[in-house]
């Protein structure tokens, strides 16, 4: 039990640093499964205080946020982009291959 806890704090450890977190969350997204994608969101929201500092620096409702990142949850993009917002993140689009590259 103690490895399990002991890798948990060391990734929510490493996540504080938002470049850590955003190749963590665009290597779930590159899953293209949304239950693992709000797993890591989850861990994220954890690393940067847990959802109730969340709440208060989004304006969203903890209840909220919570059924939100839940496994049958399906944030809107407003609320994705807040909450990425509060952990000095941001959405970004790419295309799937760059051209001549």
């Amino acid at each position: 039990m103690a490895r399990s806890r002991d890798y948990q704090e060391g990734l929510l450890a490493s996540l504080q640093d938002p470049r850590e977190a955003s190749e963590y969350l665009n290597a779930a997204l590159e899953e293209g499964d949304l239950e693992l994608f709000l797993v890591a969101l989850r861990n994220v929201a954890d690393a940067h205080g847990g959802m109730s500092r969340l709440a208060k620096s989004t304006h969203l409702n903890r209840e909220s946020l919570y059924r939100t990142l839940s496994e049958k949850g399906n944030p809107r993009v407003g609320t994705l982009a807040a909450l990425l917002r509060a952990m000095d993140m941001r959405l970004t689009v790419l295309p799937l291959e760059v051209p001549g590259g």
